[in-house]
């Protein structure tokens, strides 16, 4: 006969706690077991009451992680672009000219606040993802869904998407790049290939720019190879002066440069510096042409360029010096030299 030695008290208490509790047993669950030794009971009360308070802090604290993640990665932008771009451009601040600085703080105007909320809109976003999506699979794990085949299924389904929006992500990706580095910003005058004009918005996705036409283009922001900007700091306006053979080209030099500086004078807002007058840039067959430069306020090169050349067409005007005219070199020969000619070009003649 074999005697069989009953199971103590805890080892029953455990098994009654894994039946009614599972393997993972609540805090709820076993303080009711433990205090009415009902099983029932208690997984009642771990069903109604206990997995919804664990759902419900699993929210709240998701709520809470994502708020201080979003505000932190805001702050943390600034702080960066305001400290880091004080260290990058402090040099360019003391060799900055006084008409590039603000009147009232003498700082130099920089495009940060559009880059700093796009990066932070887009690292807040992803973050806020994350967190949820975190948040989403302990849920499910506390309902009960066994999470490994749901998450294989998603790994799948995030591959087949990333094969299928591989150009989506690459203007996601340039995107993020030409806000980091500041490649061009709205209001900017660019150079995008195809697409010139005035940048009006800029997105994670693609640019929009329009054309001095009025065109508006809207360029994927992966399909841009090389951006031209020639509105970014500061601009030039160049201008090449034609001149006829005879003109005097040390009073010409003189007149030019008497213009320049009007214009500098009078329009100190949108000119930085003295305008330099490099000289003789070419000799044409028609005429001489003087290089002029003005370093101008972005955007502002036409506009001088245009008043500019209107000041010089009055100022030659006065001054006796003539734009240059087509010339051309005629040779005339005399009747009785046409058969001897055309015997030694083309071999005939008379006999």
């Amino acid at each position: 006969m074999v005697l069989t030695t009953p199971p103590t008290a805890a080892a029953v208490s455990a098994r009654q706690l894994a039946d009614a509790c599972g393997d993972d047993p609540g805090v709820l669950c076993r303080r009711v077991l433990e205090s009415t030794h009902d099983r029932t009971l208690a997984a009642v009360a771990d069903f109604v009451v206990g997995k919804p308070l664990t759902i419900l802090a699993i929210i709240v604290v998701a709520a809470i992680v994502n708020r201080l993640a979003r505000r932190a990665i805001k702050r943390g932008l600034r702080r960066l672009a305001s400290g880091g771009l004080r260290e990058r451009l402090g040099a360019a601040r003391r060799r900055a000219p006084m008409s590039m600085l603000d009147t009232d703080t003498r700082e130099v105007s920089v495009r940060s606040t559009q880059r700093v909320e796009a990066l932070a809109t887009v690292l807040r976003s992803v973050a806020s993802f994350a967190i949820w999506t975190i948040a989403a699979f302990m849920v499910l794990g506390e309902v009960g869904i066994n999470l490994g085949p749901l998450i294989a299924g998603a790994g799948i389904i995030g591959v087949a998407i990333g094969f299928g929006s591989q150009s989506l992500v690459r203007d996601f990706l340039s995107g993020i790049f030409i806000l980091v580095e500041d490649q061009y910003g709205v209001g900017d005058t660019v150079d995008l290939g195809e697409a010139t004009g005035v940048v009006e918005v800029v997105s994670l996705r693609t640019t929009r720019v329009r054309s001095v036409d009025g065109t508006v283009w809207h360029v994927p922001n992966g399909a841009i190879a090389r951006v031209g900007n020639k509105s970014q700091h500061w601009s030039r306006a160049l201008l090449d002066v034609e001149l006829a053979y005879g003109t005097d080209v040390s009073h010409a030099r003189g007149v030019i440069k008497r213009v320049a500086d009007e214009v500098w004078r009078e329009r100190s807002a949108w000119v930085l510096e003295e305008p330099e007058l490099w000289g003789v840039e070419s000799i044409g067959p028609h005429g001489v042409t003087l290089r002029l430069v003005i370093k101008t306020q972005p955007s502002r090169q036409w506009e001088v360029s245009r008043l500019v050349r209107e000041r010089l067409k009055v100022a030659f005007e006065q001054e006796g010096i003539e734009p240059p005219f087509p010339q051309q070199t005629v040779f005339h020969r005399n009747l009785d030299d046409v058969p001897q000619a055309a015997t030694a070009v083309g071999g005939t003649g008379p006999s």
